[in-house]
């Protein structure tokens, strides 16, 4: 059995290979059966299985991370942060929240200020290492991993709240992580995300299809929407919109002309918060 120092700090992940709870060091995080992991300089920790790791290097690339980023930066999705914010207060006093594809950390930050107001602490994981990277860096009060959805790297019934903003689904794994009570925040994109976008693209657009589904396991209590509009004034921030998002890699080859071709483009925002509880 391993002991830790007075400085290590109990983690809120596990050990990918025991499931013994982690303890952050300076340099490293380890569990007491010994299994240790160490820190990035960035401050993240890599907790993704070997036999989860398809490629090199899986998840977003670093010119989709990096567009994200610019956009994200200029604020034009600040009312979702905020509504997400809000919504962590219908947790449990020192609510431990996990945010599921936190990407680069743009609403992981402002959910770890409004957990950590109400005594709480936050953590986020990400399958792309450019990602986690810019993460940590931006949320030094944040455990960010490197990690799949389809294996989180946490305690059976550790979490009060978990938001997965356009990531992968896993419900059945987001179940196991969740206390009973504990809330589920699934955003995905209303009917007309980025229609004025998708018009520039695609000779025939379509909207996206509403949906309210059901999982075993958790109770839909209420589907929120927030919509937005951003006025994208300079071509990189049309750019910075495009390669963050899958249609730069099935945009035909006319739409990519025209959208190279705009100098402004004003895009409706469009979100549905499913919030489920876990039964």
């Amino acid at each position: 059995m391993i002991t830790h120092t007075e400085e290590a700090m109990e983690s809120l992940f596990c050990c990918p290979v025991c499931g013994e709870r982690l303890y952050r060091e300076e340099r490293n995080c380890r569990c007491g059966r010994g299994h240790s992991y160490d820190l990035a300089r960035e401050g993240y920790v890599n907790l993704l299985p070997a036999n989860f790791r398809h490629s090199a290097s899986p998840g977003d690339d670093r010119q989709m991370v990096a567009a994200r980023t610019r956009f994200l930066d200029g604020g034009w999705y600040e009312p979702l942060r905020e509504r997400l914010c809000q919504l962590t207060e219908t947790a449990a006093e020192k609510p431990a929240l996990l945010d599921v594809g936190c990407g680069e950390g743009y609403y992981t930050a402002a959910l770890c200020e409004a957990v950590q107001r109400r005594g709480g602490r936050a953590a986020g994981i990400d399958l792309s290492k450019a990602a986690v990277r810019r993460a940590a860096k931006r949320c030094p009060a944040v455990e960010i991993a490197v990690a799949s959805v389809y294996r989180l790297p946490l305690a059976d019934a550790s979490l009060d709240l978990l938001v997965n903003c356009f990531s992968p689904l896993a419900a059945e794994e987001f179940r196991r992580v969740l206390k009973p009570g504990g809330r589920f925040l699934y955003v995905v994109p209303g009917p007309r995300h980025l229609w004025e976008l998708k018009e520039v693209l695609y000779d025939r657009p379509y909207e996206n299809e509403e949906k309210q589904e059901e999982y075993p396991g958790f109770r839909l209590r209420e589907i929120i929407p927030v919509e937005t509009f951003a006025a994208l004034r300079e071509p990189e921030a049309i750019r910075a919109l495009y390669h963050m998002t899958p249609y730069t890699w099935k945009t035909p080859k006319e739409g990519a002309e025209r959208l190279q071709a705009l100098t402004e483009l004003t895009v409706t925002a469009q979100f549905r918060i499913h919030i489920f509880e876990r039964t």
